[in-house]
């Protein structure tokens, strides 16, 4: 009897044993997931607007990783602004609807500083625009250190224009490079024989005759044009052509 009531006793305690370390697990996931989320909240910033911006450069891109990027930051689905544009320069849509949104209020967030655009100057000038005539705060997530909201003293500043002048340079020049490969690569093609632009239509079978009688000036440009079905240059340029032969 003693014995079956020392194994009862036992059972109780390691069942509370048990059921104390189900609540310490519970609590610290509760807790994990609460630091979490007041460090989001204090990351983004409870009181203040965010915004987010994506770019690609042709519609055939896919923006869906910086989509990923911005709303794992916290920026709410509605305030992402898209360009599918080129980053030449900031005659944008999008981008200009956005800045109208920013105020010393907000932050904005993007996935690279090429997302923002690819123009050395143009680039820090929307920098100095956004963070000094909007007071707005931007936030690079792909270097950390292009972060206005932190170290708002004379050295942080001074680091962020450093980095940002590094950046913009290279964005600038990666597009230099893409254009020259471009152009390389339609010399290339042209000399493999390969064709730009719409291919030309046919000759009428009278255009010859018609030619031949425009340039021993027996018709005018306009009639001889006319009894081709051609506008006047084409008719004036494959004229030339064919007296050039």
């Amino acid at each position: 009897m003693a014995e079956k009531t020392m194994t009862g006793k036992m059972k109780a305690e390691k069942n509370k044993v048990g059921k104390g370390m189900e609540e310490n697990v519970s609590e610290e996931k509760i807790s994990k997931k609460a630091i979490r989320k007041k460090g989001m909240t204090e990351k983004v910033g409870a009181d203040r607007k965010v915004y987010g911006y994506m770019r690609v450069s042709s519609k055939e891109q896919n923006e869906d990783r910086q989509r990923v990027a911005l709303l794992e930051e916290g920026v709410p689905e509605k305030n992402i602004y898209m360009d599918k544009q080129s980053g030449k320069d900031f005659e944008r849509k999008q981008y200009q609807k956005l800045i109208r949104k920013l105020d010393g209020d907000s932050v904005l967030f993007i996935k690279s500083i090429d997302r923002l655009g690819r123009n050395y100057a143009e680039l820090n000038e929307q920098w100095r625009r956004i963070t000094k005539e909007k007071k707005a705060d931007i936030v690079v997530i792909d270097m950390p250190l292009l972060d206005t909201r932190r170290d708002k003293n004379l050295l942080g500043t001074f680091i962020s224009d450093i980095v940002l002048a590094l950046l913009s340079y290279v964005a600038e020049n990666e597009r230099t490079n893409i254009k020259q490969r471009q152009a390389e690569g339609i010399v290339a093609a042209k000399m493999r024989g390969v064709k730009f632009g719409r291919p030309e239509s046919a000759l009428p079978d009278n255009f010859e005759e018609i030619s031949e009688r425009w340039l021993r000036k027996e018709l005018p440009l306009g009639e001889a044009a006319k009894i081709c079905g051609m506008p006047n240059t084409t008719f004036f340029r494959h004229a030339k052509k064919l007296e050039e032969k």
